[in-house]
C-alpha cells in the first residue's frame, strides 16, 4: 500500500511539471496577446473574452499533449507491473509509432513475447521432467543441505515403502538413507525389503541458492548375475575340459589294469586289495566324469526353441514323471505360452524334484524322532510325507507357477542358485541353477522363499504369457 501511494504521488508530481511547463511555454504568448490588446486599446470586455479564449485553447493543447505524454506511460508501467507479477497476457499499444514511446512500447511488447515463450517452455520442461520420474524405474531422490528430502519419484517412494507425503521433509536417517547419501559415487550397496544390489550415483546442484544432493539407485541385481552366470561358464568350460581330458585315461588305465590284475600270480590278499584299488579307482574316476559332465550341461545350455506351449499339459506330464511322491496339480486357467517346451520341462522337473526331496528329508527325520518317542514310550508321530502342491495364475501379462513343499525350508537363501553350491548330501548343485537360467532364456524368473502359512518352501516361477 505504501508502494502504490509512493508511486501515485511521483505520478501526480511528474503530470504537474508538465503543466508548469506548459504553462511556461504558454506564457509569453499571453503577455504578447496582453500587450497588443493594450496597445490597441481594446475594451476590457473584448479583451478578457480573447485571453479566454487563449487560455481555454493553451489549456486543451497542454492537456492532449500531456495526454499523449502520460497515457502510455501509463500503460507501459501497466504492462511492466502484470510482467513482474507473472501474467504475460498484457500488450502496449502504439508499438507501431515510429518514435520514442512507440520503440519503448514495441520493446516492452518483445520481452513480454520472449517472458512468455520462456515461461510456456519452463512449464512444459517441468511437465516433461515430472512425467519422466514418474516413469523412471530407478528410484531417485534428492536432499536439501540439511539432508531432509525435497523430491523422490514413484520408484523412490515405493522403495521407501511409504508414500510422498510421508516421505518428503523426513531427513535421511529417519528414512535409512543416510548411509547412501555419505556413500562415494559409482559404488553398490544392499538397500531394500528384497536386499537387492544397487549402484549408486550422485550429484550436486543448487536451487535457490542452496546446495541439494541428488542420489539415484540402478538395480545392478541382475547384470551382476548374469555377469556372475558368464564367470561360472567360462570356469565350468575350462575345469570340464581339463578334467575330462584327464579323468577319461585314468578311467581307462585303471580298467586295462584291472584286467590284467585278473591273471597276476601272487598273494591273494594283496591282490584282491590291488584289484579294489583300481576298481575304486575306476569308479571314482567314472563318476567324477559324470559330475564334470553335469555341470558342462549348465555351461552349454542352448538357446531355446520358441513355440506355442500350453502350460496345463506340461506340468501334468511333468507331474507323472515323479513317482516318490504324489504331486497334487490345482486346477487353473488356460495359459498359452512362447517356449521352449523341452527346457521348461527340465526346469520344473529340476524343481518338483527339490520339493519332493525336501519333502520326503522331512518326513524321514519325522519317522526318526517317532521311532525315538516310540522306543521312550512316547505316541508315535503320523507317518508319511505330504504331497507337493503345484498351482499357477495369470496376472500383468505373465503367469507364476507356484510349487510347495513340506519340507525343513530354506536356510541359506542367498546361495540357492549358485552353481556348485548344495545342501543335499549326494547333491551336484546343478538342478536350481539349470532352472533359474533356462527361466531367464524365457524372460522370467524363479525365487525361492520359505512359506509364511506352514513349513516348508515355495519355489515362484513367473513367466511371461503369449
Amino acid at each position: 500500500m505504501a508502494s502504490d501511494r509512493a508511486s501515485r504521488r511521483r505520478r501526480r508530481s511528474a503530470i504537474r511539471r508538465v503543466w508548469a511547463y506548459c504553462f511556461l511555454l504558454s506564457l509569453p504568448a499571453l503577455v504578447f496577446a496582453g500587450i497588443i490588446l493594450y496597445w490597441k486599446q481594446v475594451s476590457l470586455a473584448p479583451a478578457l473574452l480573447l485571453c479566454g479564449c487563449l487560455l481555454l485553447y493553451l489549456a486543451l493543447v497542454a492537456a492532449a499533449l500531456i495526454d499523449g505524454i502520460v497515457r502510455p506511460l501509463q500503460t507501459l508501467s501497466n504492462v511492466v507491473a502484470s510482467l513482474r507479477e507473472g501474467d504475460y497476457s498484457f500488450r502496449a499499444r502504439g508499438a507501431g509509432s515510429r518514435d520514442a514511446l512507440g520503440e519503448l512500447a514495441a520493446e516492452v511488447n518483445t520481452l513480454a513475447d520472449l517472458l512468455q515463450n520462456l515461461r510456456v517452455r519452463s512449464l512444459e520442461a517441468t511437465a516433461l521432467l515430472a512425467r519422466i520420474l514418474e516413469v523412471m524405474h530407478a528410484p531417485l531422490f534428492a536432499f536439501d543441505r540439511d539432508d531432509r528430502l525435497q523430491l523422490a519419484n514413484d520408484a523412490g517412494v515405493e522403495l521407501l515403502a511409504s508414500t510422498h507425503a510421508r516421505s518428503i521433509g523426513r531427513s535421511a536417517r529417519e528414512l535409512g538413507l543416510d548411509g547412501l547419501l555419505r556413500a562415494s559415487d559409482q559404488t553398490i550397496h544392499s538397500f531394500g525389503a528384497k536386499s537387492s544390489r544397487w549402484l549408486l550415483r550422485k550429484a550436486a546442484f543448487r536451487q535457490d541458492g542452496a546446495p541439494h544432493t541428488l542420489l539415484l539407485l540402478a538395480d545392478v541385481s541382475l547384470s551382476l548375475q548374469e555377469e556372475e552366470q558368464r564367470s561360472w561358464k567360462r570356469l565350468i568350460r575350462v575345469l570340464g575340459h581339463e578334467l575330462s581330458n584327464s579323468l577319461a585315461p585314468i578311467k581307462s588305465i585303471a580298467g586295462s589294469l584291472l584286467a590284467r590284475a585278473e591273471n597276476l600270480p601272487g598273494d591273494e590278499i594283496v591282490l584282491r586289495d590291488f584289484r579294489r584299488g583300481l576298481g575304486v579307482i575306476e569308479s571314482r574316476a567314472d563318476a567324477l566324469h559324470r559330475f564334470v559332465q553335469s555341470y558342462r550341461q549348465l555351461a552349454q545350455l542352448p538357446p531355446p526353441q520358441l513355440r506355442q506351449v500350453s502350460l496345463a499339459p506340461l506340468l501334468e506330464r511333468v507331474a507323472l514323471l515323479e513317482q516318490r511322491l504324489a504331486i497334487h496339480l490345482d486346477p487353473g486357467p488356460t495359459v498359452v505360452l512362447q517356449a521352449d517346451p523341452d527346457q521348461l520341462e527340465q526346469m520344473f522337473i529340476n524343481l518338483l524334484a527339490n520339493a519332493v526331496d525336501a519333502s520326503l528329508s522331512n518326513s524321514a527325520a519325522t519317522l526318526s524322532n517317532s521311532a525315538a518317542s516310540l522306543a521312550n514310550g512316547a505316541p508315535a508321530l503320523a507317518s508319511g510325507a505330504e504331497p507337493v502342491r503345484t498351482s499357477w495364475r495369470v496376472a500383468d501379462s505373465s503367469v507364476s507357477i507356484t510349487i510347495e513343499d513340506r519340507g525343513l525350508g530354506i536356510a541359506n537363501a542367498e546361495n540357492l542358485f549358485v552353481p556348485f553350491y548344495t545342501t543335499k548330501p549326494a547333491g551336484s548343485g546343478v538342478g536350481l541353477a539349470l532352472a533359474q537360467q533356462i527361466a531367464r532364456a524365457h524372460g522370467g524368473e524363479i525365487t525361492l522363499l520359505n512359506r509364511e502359512d506352514a513349513e516348508g518352501a515355495r519355489a515362484t516361477v513367473r513367466l511371461p504369457v503369449l
